[in-house]
């Protein structure tokens, strides 16, 4: 990941004490890029960024033609493990006539406070259900049982995994030179960040079309922004900024520093990877280009609290901030 450039700094005192570098790009409704910083063409793994494009053939397929919208933002989640996520993907599957044991994303501990202490308090472990992607693999299983195929679906082979990774390869617009397991098992195929802005351009200009993909793109951002509670969570970057974008904004994070942002309204993709993996960087750099964008005010509480994070210490005395470089013209 060649020619990364500073993208956000922390500031202790007046010393410039860490510097966070990485690539962004901002595509438009053509899929050309029109602002870039760092290497468009650095290969990455878009990891849980992506998982609105993994949803695609669970829509284009017909398998998820009577999904509601609260579970069709469950399949692009990242979610918390509170009960608001869990107790839908629970009767999400008995809908399925599945169970916990379905799945193959395995068991997490809830980052859900409630639930967490729930689990402690009555000396249970996780579930697999408390996965944070397990309304992605629900979804999965949605599509695996429509196609009447094995119960292994998240193999590479497996006809939900091939059509994901086809659905991958054709909104990105490039040829995936390999994929990575993730954290749930499923495959993470690589592609540049231009390839993932082109395909969140797609997303958001889903609109203008009336093809089948495109018409599966519209519903799952309108589902993500309608309910931003259920993609990740109460105190999350991605909830508390959609909601602050008055829900006309789609975000979605991914492990070790990757974030996109939908603009219906500007017709624009934006894609960005902090090169070291620090999420403080990713939620200062999306912040920032949101509001260079002009679909977030810079005012905002939730805005505030990611662009121009202070930094306290553990007798609460702020000793520093956080916020983002010149280079992003703020």
């Amino acid at each position: 990941m060649a020619n990364p450039v500073d993208l956000v700094e922390v500031w202790r005192g007046d010393l410039l004490e860490c510097v966070h570098q990485g690539h962004a790009v901002v595509c438009d409704d053509t899929g050309q890029i029109i602002e870039s910083w760092g290497d468009p063409g650095a290969v990455i793994y878009p990891r849980s960024s992506s998982k609105m494009i993994q949803a695609l053939p669970l829509l284009e397929s017909g398998a998820g033609a009577q999904l509601s919208q609260e579970q069709l933002a469950l399949a692009c989640a990242s979610h918390n493990g509170a009960a608001i996520h869990t107790d839908r993907v629970q009767a999400w599957l008995k809908d399925l006539g599945l169970t916990d044991d379905d799945f193959r994303c395995g068991p997490q501990m809830p980052d859900d406070r409630d639930a967490r202490y729930d689990l402690i308090r009555e000396d249970q472990n996780p579930c697999q259900m408390h996965n944070n992607c397990s309304g992605k693999h629900t979804g999965f299983l949605t599509l695996t049982k429509h196609l009447k195929a094995g119960p292994d679906y998240e193999l590479i082979d497996h006809p939900v995994q091939q059509a994901c990774k086809a659905a991958f390869e054709e909104i990105t617009e490039e040829t995936s030179p390999m994929f990575g397991i993730d954290g749930c098992s499923a495959p993470n195929h690589a592609c540049t960040l231009h390839g993932l802005a082109r395909a969140m351009s797609f997303f958001a200009t889903a609109g203008d079309r009336s093809d089948r993909r495109s018409d599966a793109a519209l519903k799952l951002v309108a589902a993500m922004t309608r309910y931003p509670e259920l993609v990740a969570g109460e105190t999350r970057a991605c909830t508390e900024l959609m909601r602050a974008m008055d829900h006309k904004v789609a975000i979605k994070t991914g492990a070790e520093g990757v974030f996109i942002a939908i603009i219906p309204e500007k017709r624009l993709g934006i894609a960005l990877k902090i090169a070291d993996g620090a999420t403080r960087a990713s939620e200062t750099a999306i912040t920032a280009l949101l509001v260079k964008y002009g679909v977030l005010d810079a005012n905002h509480p939730a805005a505030r609290a990611r662009m121009t994070p202070p930094i306290i210490n553990r007798r609460g005395i702020e000793t520093g901030f956080i916020r983002p470089a010149a280079i992003l013209g703020l």
